[in-house]
C-alpha cells in the first residue's frame, strides 16, 4: 500500500509536508533586514534563520520608479551602493536577483 501524498477533507486537498521540495532561489539576493537597512550580496542561510551576506553592498538610494523589486535586474543609473564586506542580519524580506549585480 503506497502513502498518499494528498487528503481530502471537507473538500480541501491537504499536500503532505514531506512531499513538497523548497524552491531554491540562489545565492545572490537583495535582503530588507531590520530598521530600513536593505543589502545586496552573495547570501548563505543560517539553520538559526539569519543569512550571512558577503560581497555585501548597502543599497543607500533605490533610484527606481517602480519600487524595490525593480532592482532584481541589477541596479539602475540612479541606485547608490556602498560596499560593506560581510554581514549577518535576520531577513524580513528576500528578493532573487536575476541579473546585473
Amino acid at each position: 500500500m503506497s502513502t498518499p501524498n494528498t487528503i481530502n477533507i471537507d473538500n480541501v486537498e491537504y499536500v503532505r509536508a514531506d512531499s513538497i521540495q523548497p524552491r531554491d532561489i540562489g545565492t545572490k539576493r537583495i535582503i530588507v533586514a531590520d530598521r530600513g537597512w536593505v543589502f545586496a550580496g552573495d547570501c548563505e542561510d543560517q539553520e538559526d534563520g539569519s543569512v550571512i551576506i558577503r560581497n555585501a553592498q548597502c543599497i543607500r538610494v533605490w533610484g527606481t520608479t517602480k519600487g524595490l523589486g525593480e532592482l532584481r535586474n541589477g541596479p539602475t543609473s540612479s541606485t547608490k551602493l556602498d560596499p560593506c564586506g560581510e554581514v549577518r542580519v535576520t531577513p524580513i524580506v528576500t528578493i532573487n536577483i536575476v541579473s546585473g549585480w
